[in-house]
C-alpha cells in the first residue's frame, strides 16, 4: 500500500505526505498537484499510520472540491466539505448550549436579499442598495463583530445606519429560527469560546485536520481553524501566496505567516512542479509575480515541453481586439474543442464587445458565473425607460419599471412627455443622461460597494453602445438584433448534430477562472485602468493583488497563451487612449513578440 501511495509523487510532495506529527505549511504552486498530495496524505495517515477515519477532518472551499477528495479516498472521513457546512454540522449537534435550536434554517443569499429589502423599505434607508449593507454585514461577521460593538469599531459616515440595520436584521433572524450563511462559522467560534467543555470535545474527535486553499481564509475561519487544532496541532493547511485574490470578500493573504506565528514549530514544504503548462507560460508567470514584494514567490518548473512563445497582441482598439480573438479561436478550433478555450477579462462589463464578435461569427460560447450583457439587470432597467420613450404602450417595459419601484416610476411618468418630444432630437447618449438625472436610477447603486460597482460599469459600457448608435430607435433595433443572434445561435447548436450546448469557449473574469484549467487562454484588455484596475492602485498591497489576479490568469493555460490590449478603447461611454498594463510593460523587452 505504501508503495502505491508514494509511486505517483515527486520527493517534495512525498516528505508533504509523510510529515503527520505537528503543523504544516504546504505552499502549492499553480498546478502542482495539491489535491493528490492532500489526497495522498489522508490515504497514508488512515491505511500506513492507522489512524480513525472518524478523526479526519478535510476542509475545502467549494462542495466540487469536496466531492473531487470523496471520490479520491473512497472511504468515510470524520468530516469533508466546506466550512459552512461543517459549522453547519456543529450547530445541528451543539448549538443549543448557545440557544439555537436544532432546527435551525439557512438563509441563502435570495432569502437574504428578500429580508433586507424589507428592511431597508420599512427602515427607509432606499438611497443606499439592500446589497450594500448585506455586504457590510458579512464582512463585520467575517471579522467576528456583533451588532453591539458594530459602532465602536466603525467610524466611517454610513457605520451608524449599518448598525442600525445590522440590530434589525439580526432580530428578523432571531425571530424566524434562521442563521445566514456567516453566522454559521461566528456562532461555532461562541459557543466554543463560550463553552470550554463543548471545544475540548470536538478537539478529541477531530485531532487531524487539514484545509484546503488557505490563503483565502478569512479572520473567523482561520480563529475556527486555530481553536479546533490547538490541543492535537496535528494541522496541514495548503495554499499559494501568488494566488490570493479575494481581499474584497475577506480573504487575508497574512493567515499564512499569522499561522506560523502561532505554530512556531510549523513544518514549510515548498510545492513547485508544476504538472499543467510549459515552460515559458510558467517563466512569463515568474516574471509577472516575482515583481510582488510582499509575499514569498514560488518559482515554478516542469517536465514538460518548453512549449509555444506568449503572443502579444496590441489592437487598434476593442473592436479589433475582438475580432483578432474570434479569428484566433476560428483557427485553433480546427484542432481544439471550443470547451477548452478560454477568453478571460478583468470586468464582467468586458464581455459585451466578445459576446457580439462570437455572435456574428457563429462561435459557440459559455458565460461562466455571469449573465450575458443584455440580460443583467440593470441594463434590461435602463433599457426598459428607453423603450418607453418610443413605445409609451410597451406593457413589458412598463411593468419592469414598476418593479424597480413606486417612486421610479411617478417620477419617470412626470419627464416621459417632454422627453419623447425631444426623443427626435437628442442623441441616445443624452437621452440617457437625463433619464439617469430626472428618475434618480444610479443612486440605487452605491460606488463602494463592490456588486453594485460591477452594475455601474455595466450601465457605463451600454453608454460606449449609445454613442456608436446616436438615434434612439437603431440602438434599439442594434440590442435587439443582437439578442436575435444569441437565440438563432442558440438555436442552430441545439439543432447541430454532436454539438451541445455547453460546448462552447468560456468567457469569465480572471476570479471565476481560479481552479480552472484551458488548453488555450485569452487574458484581454491588458490595460492601466483595466488590470491593474482603477480601484486597486493606491496601495501596493491592492496593487499586488491585481498582479496576482493576471498571475492566476496566466497559469490556467495549458498550450498557450494570448495576452491583448488596445492602443483606444470606447469604454464607459467614451473614446480614449489606452496605455499598455505596467504588468506587461515590466516583462516587455523579454516577452513581446508580434
Amino acid at each position: 500500500m505504501l508503495d502505491t501511495i508514494f509511486k505517483n509523487l515527486n520527493s517534495e510532495q512525498q516528505k508533504a505526505v509523510k510529515y503527520i506529527d505537528g503543523p504544516s505549511i504546504i505552499i502549492a504552486g499553480a498546478g502542482s498537484g495539491k489535491t493528490r498530495v492532500l489526497v495522498s496524505k489522508v490515504l497514508h495517515l488512515i491505511n500506513t499510520c492507522h489512524v480513525d477515519p472518524h478523526s479526519i477532518v478535510m476542509i475545502t472551499f467549494t462542495n466540487k472540491a469536496a466531492g473531487e477528495m470523496k471520490d479520491r479516498i473512497k472511504m468515510s472521513l470524520g468530516f469533508v466539505g466546506t466550512f459552512h457546512s461543517f459549522c453547519a454540522q456543529i450547530l445541528r449537534r451543539s448549538g443549543d448550549e448557545i440557544g439555537l435550536d436544532s432546527s435551525f434554517i439557512i438563509y441563502d443569499e435570495d432569502d437574504q436579499l428578500h429580508l433586507m429589502k424589507k428592511i431597508v423599505k420599512e427602515i427607509d434607508v432606499e438611497r443606499l442598495s439592500p446589497h450594500y449593507f448585506i455586504n457590510r454585514i458579512s464582512a463585520a461577521k467575517n471579522q467576528l463583530i456583533h451588532a453591539s460593538r458594530y459602532l465602536e469599531l466603525f467610524s466611517d459616515h454610513h457605520a451608524a445606519l449599518v448598525a442600525n440595520v445590522y440590530r434589525e436584521y439580526e432580530k428578523q433572524l432571531k425571530k424566524s429560527r434562521a442563521v445566514d450563511f456567516d453566522d454559521l462559522i461566528m456562532k461555532v467560534i461562541n459557543l466554543f469560546i463560550k463553552h470550554s467543555d463543548v471545544l475540548e470535545r470536538y478537539q478529541e474527535k477531530y485531532t487531524y485536520i487539514l484545509v484546503d486553499e488557505f490563503q483565502d481564509t478569512n479572520y473567523a475561519q482561520y480563529t475556527l481553524t486555530r481553536l479546533l487544532s490547538q490541543r492535537s496541532r496535528n494541522i496541514t493547511v495548503v495554499g499559494d501566496f501568488s494566488q490570493s485574490i479575494y481581499s474584497w470578500r475577506g480573504a487575508d493573504i497574512r493567515n499564512l505567516e499569522k499561522f506560523e506565528k502561532d505554530f512556531s514549530d510549523t513544518k514549510v514544504f515548498n510545492l513547485q512542479e508544476n504538472y499543467r503548462s510549459t515552460q515559458k507560460i510558467l517563466d512569463f508567470a515568474y516574471k509577472v509575480i516575482s515583481k510582488n514584494q510582499t509575499n514569498p514567490i514560488l518559482h515554478l518548473f516542469t517536465s514538460n515541453k518548453e512549449g509555444e512563445d506568449i503572443e502579444f497582441y496590441e489592437a487598434e482598439n476593442e473592436e479589433y481586439e475582438a475580432l483578432y480573438i474570434a479569428d484566433k479561436i476560428k483557427e485553433v478550433s480546427r484542432h481544439e474543442k471550443y470547451s477548452d478555450l478560454a477568453v478571460l477579462y478583468r470586468t464582467n462589463a468586458q464581455s459585451r464587445i466578445i459576446e457580439e464578435a462570437f455572435l456574428h461569427y457563429g462561435i459557440p460560447y459559455v458565460l461562466i458565473g455571469g449573465t450575458r450583457f443584455y440580460e443583467r439587470k440593470e441594463i434590461k432597467d435602463v433599457l426598459s425607460y428607453l423603450r418607453l420613450l418610443i413605445n409609451p404602450e410597451d406593457e413589458i417595459a412598463k411593468d419592469r419599471i414598476l418593479k424597480i419601484g413606486k417612486k421610479k416610476w411617478e417620477s419617470f411618468k412626470e419627464v416621459h412627455l417632454s422627453l419623447t418630444e425631444q426623443a427626435e432630437k437628442k442623441t441616445t447618449s443624452e437621452l440617457m443622461e437625463e433619464l439617469f438625472q430626472l428618475t434618480g436610477y444610479l443612486q440605487m447603486y452605491n460606488p463602494d460597494d463592490e456588486e453594485d460597482y460591477g452594475r455601474l460599469e455595466n450601465i457605463r459600457e451600454l453608454k460606449s453602445v449609445a454613442v456608436t448608435y446616436p438615434k434612439l430607435i437603431e440602438f434599439l433595433e442594434q440590442v435587439a438584433l443582437v439578442e436575435s443572434e444569441y437565440f438563432e445561435g442558440e438555436k442552430t447548436l441545439r439543432q447541430s448534430s454532436g454539438q451541445r450546448k455547453d460546448e462552447g469557449v468560456r468567457l469569465m473574469t480572471l476570479h471565476q477562472a481560479k481552479g480552472l484549467e484551458f488548453s488555450h487562454v485569452f487574458i484581454i484588455g491588458l490595460e492601466e485602468g483595466i488590470l491593474p484596475h482603477s480601484r486597486s492602485i493606491n496601495t501596493i498591497y491592492e496593487l499586488e493583488e491585481e498582479r496576482r489576479l493576471f498571475y492566476v490568469g496566466i497559469t490556467r493555460a495549458r498550450k498557450k497563451l494570448y495576452i491583448t490590449y488596445a492602443r483606444r478603447r470606447f469604454i464607459f461611454g467614451r473614446r480614449g487612449n489606452a496605455a499598455k498594463s505596467r504588468f506587461i510593460d515590466d516583462n516587455w523587452d523579454e516577452f513581446y513578440l508580434s
